[in-house]
């Protein structure tokens, strides 16, 4: 069981979420997750973290109403108990020692990029930002990430603030220019991934992908997150989540993120039915 200790609402159906896990924030590291429970009878969903803070004993979490179970946590107050919290689990990412990083955040994925941040630059390594929304009410987190940079650009679909484009667009403008990047990491929806995979590969730039969209159990047990890396067959769970993006099979990964949306689907109507 974990205390919620904080909230803030990011935008209309984004939350932050503050809470009590002193054993995750001492062992936790850039790229990994931890799955949450909210009742006896809910599904286990892995959040990425956003923060830990191990002299506190926090751990801070971004999460997004897509569903039931989202739905739940979002409502959650301080004061309100998490019935269930496994973590850290996953591996952490391989994060260079060197070099000029640009990390690029989709959505929600924002908060997954800013302990990417946080210990690139601890490191001393260049960290260039690109974070994106589909509008500028949308845009989260602009307040963590710019003190974990040196560059922040934010994009929206409408432009209404920022570059008015997708954040693949932005980052192969970027890379047109002469833009002297050593690796490059996104966390987001996996067609934006994918967009970021296809920009990278002709420059040979290093590129990462979390495949925590298609997560389910967290543990390597359910398979779901079965995924194909350089012809081989990984768990998105206990392999990742962070995967070398010009070797993932996409094709395969964007079936299996959608494997559950009827499913998702349903269990809103009949919660909202209740």
């Amino acid at each position: 069981m974990a205390t919620i200790l904080d909230t803030r609402e990011l935008t209309p159906v984004t939350k932050l979420l503050v809470l009590e896990a002193p054993l995750v924030a001492r062992h936790a590291r850039p790229g990994q997750f931890v799955i949450l429970r909210v009742d006896p009878h809910g599904e286990r969903v892995p959040i990425s973290l956003t923060d830990y803070d191990p002299v506190s004993g926090t751990i801070t979490l971004v999460v997004q109403h897509v569903g039931k179970t989202s739905g739940l946590l979002c409502a959650l107050a301080p004061g309100d108990d998490v019935l269930d919290l496994a973590g850290p689990l996953g591996r952490p990412v391989q994060l260079p020692e060197q070099g000029h990083a640009v990390l690029v955040g989709g959505g929600f994925g924002a908060g997954a990029i800013h302990p990417l941040a946080r210990e690139l630059s601890a490191r001393h390594v260049g960290v260039t930002v690109i974070i994106g929304a589909r509008t500028a009410e949308l845009v989260i987190l602009r307040d963590l990430l710019e003190p974990a940079s040196d560059e922040l650009l934010v994009c929206t679909d409408d432009g209404s603030v920022g570059y008015h484009g997708f954040t693949a667009s932005l980052l192969a403008e970027l890379l047109e220019r002469g833009a002297s990047f050593t690796d490059c990491l996104a966390v987001g929806p996996m067609a934006m991934m994918r967009a970021v995979a296809d920009v990278t590969r002709p420059y040979e730039l290093r590129t990462l992908v979390s495949l925590d969209p298609i997560m389910l159990d967290g543990t390597g047990m359910c398979g779901a997150c079965r995924v194909t890396v350089g012809g081989e067959t990984k768990f998105a769970c206990i392999d990742g989540p962070f995967f070398d993006a010009h070797a993932v099979d996409f094709d395969e990964a964007v079936v299996r993120s959608k494997m559950y949306v009827e499913d998702e689907r349903s269990a809103v109507e009949l919660a909202g039915a209740v």
